[in-house]
C-alpha cells in the first residue's frame, strides 16, 4: 500500500462551508459553487474547455476566507444545460452577464483559466466597469495554432466518444504533469459529464472554438487586450503546451501593470496541481488596493 496519502476533492472541501445550486442566467439553467461572506468583495471563478467548478476546489477555501466567491459550470459545460447551438465567446459572455446580475454583483474580480480566461478577458474588454481585477492562468484568446486545435478537438471528441476511465484519464495526461495530481474524483466526474447524453450530442457545439474560422472571428486582438485597464495576475505554466505559455507572456506584455507568476512545474491547470503556490500568489493580489 503506498504512504502517500489519500487525496480527493473533499481533502480541499471538507471543512469548507459552500453551497451548490443552480440559477437561471440567460435562460442556461447553470450549476454554481458559492462560498464566503455575501458581504465581502465578489469573485467570480471561470473553467476551460469541458470544465466545471470543481477544478476550483482546492483554490476556494483560501479564497473564500476573504472573497465571496461564486464559480460556475459555464454553458455546455459540467452539469449546466447544453442549448443546441454553438457556444462562441458572445454566448459565454451573456451567461456570465447573467450570472453576475443573478448574484447581485455590479462588478467582480475575475479568476479564469485557459477558455475562461479567454472569456474573462473579452469581459473586461467589452465591459469593464464589470472587471475589478483578472487572474488569467494559461490563457487563449490571442492566437489559433492549427495543431492545438486538432490536438483539443481529437482527445475531447475520443473521450466523450468512449468515455471509459483510461480513455478520460489520459485526457488529462495534457492537463496535469504530476500523476499524483490526477486524483480519481477529478477523473471520474468528468466521465460522469461524458456520459451524459447531452455532452454527446452537443460535443461539436462545445469545441465550435477550435474550428479555425471560428476561432478567428472570436480571438482578441492585440489593441484590445492593450485596452484591459484593471490590475491583472497572468500565471504562466512552465509545463503547458507552447501555445499557452507564449500566449500569456505576450498578454503579460500588453496589458499594462499586468504582473506574471511564473510556475515552471506544472501544466495547463495551475491553480489545481499546486494550488499552495498558486494561492498564495492569488489571495494578495485580489485584496490589495488601488496604487
Amino acid at each position: 500500500m503506498s504512504d502517500a496519502p489519500y487525496r480527493s476533492l473533499w481533502t480541499h472541501l471538507r471543512e469548507l462551508e459552500f453551497r451548490q445550486g443552480y440559477v437561471t442566467a440567460d435562460g442556461v439553467r447553470t450549476r454554481y459553487a458559492e462560498a464566503g461572506d455575501p458581504g465581502a468583495p465578489p469573485v467570480l471563478l471561470l473553467h476551460g474547455t469541458g470544465g466545471h467548478w470543481e477544478t476550483f476546489a482546492p483554490n476556494l477555501p483560501a479564497l473564500a476566507e476573504h472573497f465571496h466567491c461564486v464559480a460556475i459550470d459555464m454553458v455546455g459545460n459540467g452539469f449546466s444545460d447544453k442549448p443546441d447551438h454553438d457556444y462562441e465567446i458572445a454566448v459565454y459572455l451573456r451567461q456570465v452577464h447573467a450570472v453576475l446580475d443573478a448574484f447581485g454583483f455590479a462588478s467582480a474580480a475575475v479568476v479564469g483559466m485557459s477558455l475562461g480566461a479567454w472569456v474573462a478577458a473579452a469581459l473586461a474588454v467589452e465591459s469593464p466597469e464589470r472587471v475589478d481585477k483578472l487572474i488569467l492562468m494559461s490563457p487563449a484568446g490571442l492566437v489559433a495554432t492549427a495543431s492545438n486545435m486538432a490536438r483539443i478537438r481529437a482527445e475531447r471528441t475520443r473521450a466523450v466518444e468512449n468515455p471509459e476511465w483510461d480513455s478520460i484519464k489520459a485526457m488529462f495526461d495534457h492537463l496535469i504533469a504530476d500523476e499524483e495530481n490526477r486524483i480519481p474524483d477529478v477523473i471520474a466526474l468528468r466521465q460522469a459529464i461524458y456520459r451524459l447524453p447531452e455532452t454527446l450530442a452537443t460535443i461539436d457545439h462545445l469545441l465550435i472554438l477550435q474550428d479555425p474560422d471560428a476561432r478567428e472571428r472570436n480571438l482578441i486582438p492585440e489593441e484590445r487586450w492593450r485596452a484591459i485597464s484593471c490590475p491583472t495576475l497572468v500565471v504562466a505554466s512552465g509545463k503547458d503546451h507552447g501555445e499557452y505559455q507564449s500566449t500569456a507572456r505576450r498578454v503579460a506584455e500588453l496589458i499594462e501593470g499586468a504582473e506574471i507568476l511564473e510556475m515552471p512545474h506544472v501544466k495547463h491547470w495551475p491553480h489545481f496541481e499546486d494550488p499552495e503556490v498558486f494561492n498564495t500568489a492569488a489571495v494578495p493580489f485580489l485584496l490589495r488596493g488601488p496604487a
